[in-house]
């Protein structure tokens, strides 16, 4: 894992989301690619103008114009490999098309602004298309501490299987590694199963499970999550159909909406 991806756009999530992928970039050796989005302009009621849209569209450069050029001083004075580059159009769809030679990406949970990218959907379908690790920063965190405890939540199946193998070089900086499962795996791979992988990456990790009669998954694992100050938890993401968990809710949707410290997720 040397290839990290970041979005930059002119957000209240930016500068938690910048300082995690420079924090990663830096405890990996790697090399960080800032992906500045223009964000296509809103339209809003049934009248369409093409020269209203072009002076949006034209709004919407400038200010990424100004917001790069701050982010590229601030990045000059920052000890890592890194590079900018530019792309115009939706977020997610932008970033889809930057990921491909990028080992983890790096976003947000929900941004409380109402005024920002709606970053919890974009990292749902993100996680679903790219199929590689996606880091979801909440709006206010300042420091990424990768040496610090990490939270498994594990469930058997197998996005919970692509979250665990995909983070293994995280978890090999970590200053513990805790295992929990809430409940019946969803399927053959125990914890147990789990717990053996991880050991032989040299992670030893803690193990407990946890019944949870009546209570959320999600709660549960987040109160574990506090209990160890975890630094950043790793799940999988959609374990049920992603229509199943628009409809109905579910975990991801509940842990993207109200996370209190970044989500590792992978699907």
């Amino acid at each position: 894992m040397k290839n990290v991806l970041v979005l930059i756009h002119d957000d209240a999530g930016q500068e938690a989301r910048l300082q995690a992928a420079l924090d990663l970039t830096r405890a990996l050796g790697g090399h960080l690619t800032c992906l500045d989005v223009v964000q296509l302009p809103m339209l809003v009621g049934d009248f369409f103008s093409a020269e209203g849209y072009a002076v949006m569209l034209e709004d919407n450069e400038a200010r990424e114009a100004g917001n790069r050029d701050r982010i590229m001083q601030h990045l000059s004075g920052e000890d890592v490999a890194w590079d900018m580059c530019k792309s115009t159009g939706e977020i997610g769809d932008c970033i889809e098309a930057s990921a491909g030679l990028s080992d983890i990406v790096v976003a947000n949970t929900r941004l409380e602004d109402v005024t920002s990218p709606q970053m919890a959907s974009i990292v749902s379908s993100l996680v679903l298309r790219l199929h590689k690790p996606v880091l979801a920063i909440p709006q206010d965190w300042r420091r990424l501490d990768l040496a610090g405890n990490v939270l498994i939540a594990w469930d058997g199946s197998v996005p919970a299987m692509a979250a665990l193998t995909g983070s293994i070089p995280l978890l090999k900086l970590a200053g513990s590694v805790h295992l929990v499962q809430v409940g019946e795996p969803a399927c053959a791979a125990t914890i147990e199963e789990a717990a053996v992988y991880l050991s032989r990456h040299d992670i030893e990790p803690e193990v407990k499970e946890i019944k949870g009669e009546d209570v959320r998954p999600d709660d549960i694992v987040a109160e574990q999550a506090r209990r160890l100050n975890a630094a950043y938890l790793v799940m999988g993401a959609y374990g049920h159909s992603h229509v199943r968990e628009a409809i109905f809710g579910g975990v991801t949707h509940r842990m993207l909406d109200r996370a209190e410290i970044p989500l590792l997720l992978a699907h």
